[in-house]
């Protein structure tokens, strides 16, 4: 039984909290919103964020590189903010990188950002949409891709006496309802790119501290209650709504989830 649905979550008010919470303590814990090795000294730099959502990661780099020219690409703008409040270096653009690239954004970037795609791409997906990032790119120019590595989850305790079973169960059971929710690509994502032609590829990897990795974990708490909202499979949902109410009170005792989280860079020579 699969969760029927194109997009796992919500795209609510709720939603773009949540994204915009992570994007926060994502950059708190690598300390970078761009990877230092990524050039951004040249004038007139085009920067493409694929997978905008709320623009959150492109409205932090307007502050930085105010001369910059930013895109937000993405297949839905109902997680943005108005039109009318973004920084005049910023716009948004739709696009799935599910479709062709369109024929006038070939070659015309010197940076393109991705992330959180962990539960929105399958595994037998990622070397087409590395290839179309690739073609997105000016000769020289940066891919950043960064993602949990959901592989490597893991759960602690503040506490020797404290439970993850509800929590535990929580995860397994979106594991085996859908392919998007246990994701396998990510460590592979450095080889999936120099096949498809990158070079000078590097991974930056980041095991949170426990105070971060406990805030990371609250804002994902949310996905849960999305998916239960969203799923049209009666049988999922009731699962989720039994095991969410255990799985907070065991987070309330101070237990979460962890992984282990990457940030990969590559140049197109």
């Amino acid at each position: 039984m699969a969760l029927n649905t194109e997009y796992v979550f919500t795209r609510d008010f709720l939603d773009n909290t949540r994204i915009n919470l992570m994007h926060h303590v994502w950059t708190k814990v690598f300390g970078y919103i761009v990877h230092p090795k990524v050039p951004t000294e040249a004038a007139n730099l085009r920067i493409a964020d694929v997978g905008t959502g709320s623009g959150i990661w492109l409205i932090d780099v307007g502050e930085k590189l105010k001369q910059a020219r930013l895109d937000g690409l993405d297949i839905s703008f109902d997680a943005a903010p108005p039109s009318e409040t973004l920084p005049s270096n910023v716009d948004f653009r739709y696009w799935n990188v599910r479709d062709a690239v369109p024929e006038d954004l070939i070659g015309v970037y010197d940076i393109v950002h991705i992330r959180f795609f962990a539960f929105v791409l399958l595994n037998d997906e990622i070397p087409d949409v590395v290839a179309k990032i690739f073609s997105l790119l000016k000769p020289g120019g940066y891919l950043q891709w960064a993602e949990a590595d959901m592989e490597t989850l893991r759960f602690d305790t503040a506490k020797p006496e404290g439970q993850t079973k509800c929590l535990t169960e929580l995860y397994k059971l979106l594991e085996v309802q859908d392919a998007r929710l246990k994701p396998t690509w990510i460590r592979a994502l450095p080889e999936a790119l120099a096949r498809k032609g990158f070079v000078d590829i590097e991974v930056d990897t980041k095991d949170p501290p426990p105070h971060l990795a406990f805030i990371f974990h609250e804002a994902s708490l949310i996905i849960h209650d999305q998916i239960a909202r969203k799923a049209r499979n009666e049988q999922i949902t009731q699962e989720l709504r039994r095991l969410l109410p255990g799985a907070v009170e065991e987070v309330r005792q101070g237990a979460w989830g962890t992984s282990l989280r990457r940030t990969v860079i590559g140049r197109k020579p």
